[in-house]
């Protein structure tokens, strides 16, 4: 995976330690519901479109720009599903970080799914009563938070 360039440049400061980041994911559904997912090339395992903000950046604009790059797929944001920090992660060079993520509901308005750069070995399509496996936890959370939204309620904010 790409290291964005200004993630490098905290690095020389702070090494290996902590870093606090923004992240954006999309729980993006075509015209007949299915579930736009992509296969991680890290894991290998299937994950909603992610990413993390560039500084400046406004997060529904992110994560429409991250769908196009990861999976061909032109998306409009519906709605935010939820807010929630994720666990710490260790990577295998030793850095550290932890992400507050926002999970967007979107729709496809064009493109077709492609695999749009290295961070993703396939992408496809798939019915919410049918996903592929191995899938990762945080996507099927952030799947549910999308797919069961309450315009009442709004975001969900706890477990």
């Amino acid at each position: 995976m790409p290291v964005p360039e200004f993630i490098s440049a905290l690095r020389r400061h702070v090494g290996t330690e902590l870093l606090w980041l923004s992240g954006v994911s999309a729980v993006v559904r075509d015209e007949q519901g299915r579930i736009l997912l992509g296969r991680r090339a890290d894991t290998g395992r299937w994950a909603v479109p992610s990413g993390i903000l560039e500084p400046g950046e406004q997060p529904a604009q992110a994560i429409v720009r991250e769908v196009l790059e990861e999976t061909g797929i032109h998306a409009e944001v519906e709605l935010l599903a939820s807010v929630f920090t994720g666990e710490r992660v260790d990577y295998p060079n030793g850095d550290q970080a932890q992400y507050l993520d926002l999970t967007f509901r979107c729709r496809q308005v064009g493109g077709a799914a492609v695999v749009g750069d290295d961070e993703s070995l396939e992408v496809g399509w798939f019915a919410a009563d049918s996903l592929p496996e191995p899938l990762t936890e945080s996507s099927r959370h952030r799947i549910d938070d999308a797919l069961s939204y309450d315009p009442v309620a709004g975001p969900r904010f706890a477990r």
